[in-house]
This record gives C-alpha cells, sequence and structure tokens, in this order.
C-alpha cells in the first residue's frame, strides 16, 4: 500500500514540475519475481520512463503510473535482475570467436587439424587463417610426438600448405603457427627467444610451432601487417561486423554491460564512434591496453566516460605482469610441481609496470593488472601498495592463485579482485598437477577467503577464453564444480548464491565505478534487465544452467524476447 501511495505522490510531483504535461512510464514490467540487488524484497513490478527506472514495488505502484501509450509487459512469474555485467572479457576477441574457428569445445588435436583443413577449402590461398580456444589439457586424446604436451605443426602445415595458420591457445598465451605462416615471420631455428616469451623447440632445436607469451609477436607482426593493408573501411567494416556479433551473442544471454579487458587506441575510437552514433547495443567500459613507449601520451585523452548516452566508458589501462597456469607461463614464488624447471614468466618488466602505474595516478585512471601466479600477485600488490596507498580501486584481473600471506592485502589496500569463477572449474583438472595439492588447497580461486578478508570481487568469463555464458559461470561459482562432474574444487571457498549473482551486477558495477548508474534494480538507475525463465535465487543447481533468457532490456528497451519461454506483451 505504501508503495501504491509512493508511486501517486512522484505521479504528481512531476505532474506539476511540468504543467500541463502528464509525466507517464513507457514501459512497466509486472507479475514478476524481482530481485534487486539491493536492500528491497517483496518486489512485484517496476517501471520505465526513458533509459531510466522510475518506480520500484508492487503492481498497484506501477500501474498507477501508466498512460495511454505505456507499455506493459506480463512477466507471468519470471525472474527479473539488473542486467548481467560480464566484468572480464575481450569483446573483440569474443566476436572474432564468432566469424574465425573456435576450438572451445575441441576434445582433441584432430578435431583442431579437421577444422583448419575444412577452412582452408574455403579460403582464397595466401588468405590467412585464425582461431582460437584449443587447450591441450583439455583433450582426452594425446598427442603423438607432442612437446612439452603441445602438438607438433607438421600435421597442421601438410593439411595448409598454401596458407598461413595461426591458432591461439584458450589462454590467449600461447599458439601454435603452421609453416607457412613461420616462413613468413622469418622464424627459424636460429631464432632466439624473446624477452618474457619462449619458442618452444625439439631435442634438436627445431621451432616446434608453438609460441607462448612474448614470442606471439613474431607470428602477430605479418598477420597485422597482413590485416592493416587493408583500407580503412575494410578494417572498419570487419570491426562493426564483428562489435556486432559480439553484442549480439551478449543480449541473448542477458548481459547488458562488458567490461572489456584491453583494446588498442585505434578499437578505443572505433567503439566511441559506433557508441556517438547509436551503433554500439551494449554498454562497453574498456582498458586501454598498455601501450607503447611512443604511444604513452594518448592516455592524455582519457578517461572518457558515458560516450554515447552511457553506452562508451574508457577509464582504466590493462597490463601483464605474467602468463598463464595452462601454458606454465603464470609466475609462481616455487617452481611448478610437474615441471621443476620452471617458475613461470614476468611478461612485463617490474619497472615499467611501476611506470604505468605512476602515469595512471597522475591521470586519474584505473590501473588494471593481469597477474595470475601468486608471485605475480605479490609483486603486483606490492606496485599498487606504492603508487596506489588511498586504494583507488584498482584492479588486479584474475588473482587466480596466491599465497596466504598476501590474500588480506587486497582489502587492506582497496584493490579488486577481478577473477573468472568458469576460470576454476575449468582449469580444476590440472590445477593440482601444477601447484600441488597443498598450494592448490590454499591459494588457488580463493573466493571464500578473499570476502572473509573484506576484498571486493568481479566475476565474469575472460571470453572467449571461455564461453561468454553466465548461467555456467554463476554455477561454478556456487558450486565449484562442472556441469558433469561430481567433484567439487575445494567447496569451502564457494560463493552462496546471493553473492554469486552480487558478483556479475552490483559489485562488477562497483569495479567500475558505476555502482551509482547500474547493477541494481533502483528507481534512478539505468533500466537494463535480464529477465530469467527460472528463479535463480531460489532453483536447484541444475536449473541454474537450465534457465532461459526471457527478455533483456536495455536503456528501456527490449532488446530480446523469448516470449515462448515464459512471457507475454500486452
Amino acid at each position: 500500500m505504501k508503495s501504491s501511495v509512493f508511486a501517486l505522490f512522484i505521479l504528481f510531483c512531476l505532474s506539476c514540475a511540468t504543467p500541463g504535461v502528464q509525466q507517464t512510464a513507457d514501459l512497466l514490467l509486472v507479475n514478476g519475481q524481482f530481485f534487486t540487488a539491493d536492500s528491497t524484497e517483496g518486489v512485484t513490478a517496476l517501471a520505465i520512463r526513458g533509459d531510466r527506472i522510475v518506480y520500484v514495488g508492487d503492481e498497484a505502484g506501477a500501474r498507477a503510473l501508466a498512460g495511454d501509450s505505456t507499455k506493459v509487459i506480463d512477466l507471468l512469474g519470471a525472474f527479473a535482475m539488473p542486467g548481467l555485467i560480464e566484468g572480464h572479457g575481450h569483446f573483440n576477441g569474443l566476436g572474432q570467436s564468432v566469424v574465425n574457428l573456435n576450438f572451445l569445445n575441441t576434445t582433441s588435436w584432430q578435431q583442431v587439424l579437421d577444422q583448419t583443413a575444412e577452412r582452408a577449402l574455403k579460403t582464397p590461398e595466401g588468405q590467412w587463417i585464425e582461431g582460437r580456444g584449443w587447450h591441450q589439457e583439455k583433450w582426452i586424446e594425446s598427442v603423438a610426438g607432442s612437446v612439452g604436451g603441445y602438438p607438433r605443426h607438421d600435421a597442421l602445415s601438410a593439411l595448409t600448405p598454401n596458407h598461413p595458420v595461426v591458432l591461439e591457445h584458450a589462454s590467449g598465451h600461447a599458439l601454435i603457427a603452421n609453416a607457412r605462416a613461420m616462413e613468413l615471420s622469418g622464424v627459424s631455428r636460429e631464432t632466439s627467444d624473446p624477452e618474457g616469451g619462449r619458442i618452444l623447440r625439439d631435442a634438436t632445436g627445431k621451432p616446434t610451432g608453438v609460441f607462448e607469451e612474448n614470442a606471439m609477436s613474431l607470428i602477430d607482426k605479418p598477420l597485422t601487417e597482413w590485416k592493416n593493408s587493408r583500407s580503412e573501411a575494410e578494417k572498419r567494416a570487419e570491426f562493426d561486423e564483428t562489435t556486432k556479433r559480439a553484442a549480439e551473442a551478449c543480449l541473448k544471454l542477458g548481459i547488458t554491460s562488458f567490461q572489456d579487458a584491453g583494446s588498442n587506441f585505434w578499437a578505443l575510437e572505433q567503439y566511441k564512434r559506433l557508441a556517438e552514433n547509436g551503433q554500439l547495443p551494449i554498454r562497453l567500459w574498456a582498458m586501454a591496453s598498455q601501450p607503447k613507449a611512443h604511444e604513452m601520451d594518448k592516455l592524455k585523452n582519457f578517461p572518457q566516460i558515458g560516450v554515447g548516452n552511457g553506452f562508451f566508458t574508457c577509464r582504466a589501462v590493462k597490463a601483464y605482469a605474467d602468463g598463464a597456469l595452462g601454458s606454465y607461463g603464470a609466475w609462481l614464488l616455487e617452481p611448478y610441481s610437474d615441471r621443476p624447471e620452471l617458475q613461470g614468466q614476468l611478461v612485463t618488466p617490474l619497472d615499467t609496470l611501476s611506470f604505468v602505474a605512476e602515469r595512471c595516478k597522475q591521470l586519474g585512471l584505473q590501473y588494471c593488472v593481469h597477474a595470475i601466479g601468486d608471485r605475480a600477485n605479490r609483486e603486483v600488490l606490492n606496485i599498487m601498495a606504492a603508487r596506489n596507498p588511498e586504494g583507488k580501486r584498482w584492479r588486479i584481473e584474475h588473482a587466480q592463485h596466491m599465497h596466504p600471506d598476501d590474500i588480506p592485502r587486497f582489502a587492506k589496500l582497496g584493490v579488486v579482485a577481478s577473477m573468472q569463477a568458469i576460470h576454476c572449474t575449468s582449469d580444476a583438472p590440472f590445477v593440482p598437477k601444477r601447484l600441488g595439492m597443498d598450494r592448490a588447497k590454499s591459494g588457488a580461486y580463493v573466493w571464500r577467503s578473499l570476502l572473509e578478508s573484506g576484498a571486493h570481487l568481479a566475476n565474469g568469463t575472460d571470453a572467449p577464453v571461455e564461453d561468454v555464458a553466465p548461467l555456467p559461470n554463476l554455477f561454478a561459482s556456487v558450486t565449484r564444480r562442472r556441469p558433469a562432474g561430481p567433484e567439487a574444487f575445494f567447496p569451502e571457498q564457494a560463493m552462496t548464491r546471493r553473492e554469486a549473482l552480487l558478483s556479475y551486477t552490483v559489485w562488477n558495477a562497483w569495479a567500475a565505478f558505476e555502482e551509482n548508474e547500474k547493477g541494481m534494480l533502483k528507481a534512478g538507475y539505468l533500466a537494463d534487465i535480464a529477465v530469467f525463465s527460472k528463479n535463480l535465487l531460489t532453483c536447484t543447481e541444475a536449473e541454474m544452467l537450465e534457465a532461459k533468457v526471457v527478455y533483456t532490456v536495455v536503456g528501456g528497451k527490449v532488446a530480446v524476447s523469448r516470449q515462448q519461454a515464459a512471457g507475454s506483451e500486452q
């Protein structure tokens, strides 16, 4: 009753503020189960005017704001929540994964070869073939003649003699190239490993085709040159298409905002252009990829906040401290348990990381550093402690493995632990092999320990490293196991159901300084809403994976509608 009276009072005030004009809602969502992500409970309806929520409460209060042109959607009991925020992904990479070869679901090297050979038949000779998503630790068949667990390029090269081919590892921290690509790159047995990178070689010193960390740039150089040889119009057209495909993939899953973990300055210009022209259908918050020395002055053009009516923001810089665990690139305090001769790699000198931190502090930019291994996390925390002692929401991206002594430092320093729950369950089969059981238990994906220490967490998928789908990620957050696997990976570190939903909404908004704009269903907030067929707070764990998106609303406009699942329009 009180909420209905309040709605009528608001309507009266708005009408008085504009004499002769009745301020009514444009869209009502009624008869739903609402998770607002704040303290409000018992909500069954909300009202939207323009791109903002103007009322959250009961159905009578919402309908009091209806006019002749108001659209009303009966949710028929479906579950509505703030639009999901992907807390760490690679937006252009996601779009490219739709266009290029995608190996995320392959279970053998042979499947990778078959898909690549099929693409070669459809691709003009001389044109590069790209793909991503393979992971040797997830194959059910071992590869004959492998080196360091990786396949050799020979079979790939035999199938694609007339195309340069580069297939990126799922982690993004390694790739395999065929003979033609290495020829164009000038790579031979005499080529030295670059600092912070490794060319994998066989017993005779011959490159196997696998390039890790900074060595990937050797192959990327001719690929980039080939791409840059195209006209600006051709490059923009491809970029716009991949952006469109990425946005479509997200909106179908209830994702209304995406935090992009590193784009170059040209890509940032394109996102800004699209936002200003009203052609960016999803809200994009982006980090500028760590500038090269000659690009450092470009940071003076940032931050750029809320461009295109709130659809594009760049207020952060992304840097890399180390590599990935799966490719032995994560920088560890002690050697790998299954490769005692390795401790991972520092891919950016510490003095460079410190210099970029200082520039971020001077310009008022967030500093977001990729750190996976415990040594990398410790060194980055040291840098942030020295450069940002006030705790201005700087972020460590991934924060996967840390020494127990460093866990409380996140809260003390105000550093956001930007983690990806799906990495835990995806990597679980090989984490104990890499770290040993003791290190895995005390410091791997320790969400509960971080939360209890007072740290702020963010959540995401790292797409296209993993599938951008949020429901499997939420499932991993609360179960710490794979859907088909009965065993949980140290379940004592799991999140509660509510925490998992908060980690995909207001926690991610907070990590981007956007908690007063999005991440909650609240009057005055952006009308970004996801509606699911299952109540993600109360349904069974199995039902979380079965839930379907019924509606995705962005800025008060229905971007995705699946009436057949659970909803009807009046």
